[in-house]
């Protein structure tokens, strides 16, 4: 087999991927569909609406498992999982300290997996310190703007250090997606910070109910997950290609 056949084997290769990664993504496109199509913020909170918002996240958990096997479970995997629970438990408000708790724990799966050897480090670059400085400077002022709207929260003595540590691990999160040289990582954890800063201007009271904003809130945050996993999938496929590579 020539150089012009094996390029053209490998690129049938990669779009047969693409296309099968795609299929396996559509029961998480129809299920968040069907999530907006459903979705009644007015409505009280149920079992049936906290299934309904899970479910995408949840079906994203099930492919990454499909094509990764165990090397995402206390990972990406775990990570998706986790954030399903955050997703239920925010349905009621009584138990937002619950689902924060929940999905601090994803953004530290989510950091552990970055940082496993199949994601490529890219820490050296004067564009990689440069978003680093950034996004610490942003989590860092972006909480300090939030305090005083916490402090005034009747359940401030637990919700301040709270939403402390949540920033800690959201915003460490995103350094480390910064270390990888994947894009769909970084834009999901990126992505992930806005849906989280959306809320929270929100659910602190920081400004008056935007018209839209929970929309924002839940199309921010989907896609952050599907680029996410999206990332960790490529990452496990890219370390395969270049073992298979090496062995050659």
């Amino acid at each position: 087999m020539d150089i012009l056949e094996t390029h053209a084997y490998h690129r049938r290769q990669k779009r047969n991927k693409s296309c099968a990664l795609f299929l396996s993504l559509l029961p998480f496109f129809l299920s968040a569909a069907l999530y907006f199509y459903l979705w009644t913020p007015a409505s009280p909170p149920s079992i049936m609406s906290a299934g309904v918002k899970a479910a995408p996240v949840l079906l994203l958990a099930a492919v990454v498992l499909s094509w990764n096997g165990g090397q995402s479970v206390l990972g990406v995997v775990g990570g998706l999982v986790f954030s399903a629970v955050g997703d239920c438990c925010l349905v009621w408000p009584e138990l937002f300290l619950h689902g924060m708790g929940a999905f601090a724990v994803a953004h530290l799966l989510y950091s552990v997996s970055f940082l496993s050897s199949r994601y490529t480090k890219n820490s050296s670059s004067c564009w990689s310190r440069f978003l680093y400085l950034i996004l610490f400077m942003v989590g860092g002022g972006y909480y300090t703007f939030l305090f005083p709207f916490l402090q005034k929260d009747p359940n401030s003595e637990v919700l301040t250090p709270a939403v402390g540590v949540y920033f800690v691990l959201i915003t460490l999160m995103g350094l480390l997606a910064a270390r990888t040289s994947n894009v769909a990582t970084l834009l999901g954890s990126l992505s992930f910070m806005v849906s989280d800063a959306t809320l929270s201007l929100q659910v602190f009271k920081v400004v008056a109910p935007m018209q839209h904003g929970n929309t924002v809130v839940m199309v921010t945050y989907y896609l952050a997950q599907l680029l996410i996993a999206v990332g960790d999938m490529q990452a496990v496929e890219d370390t395969d290609e270049f073992s298979k590579w090496k062995r050659s």
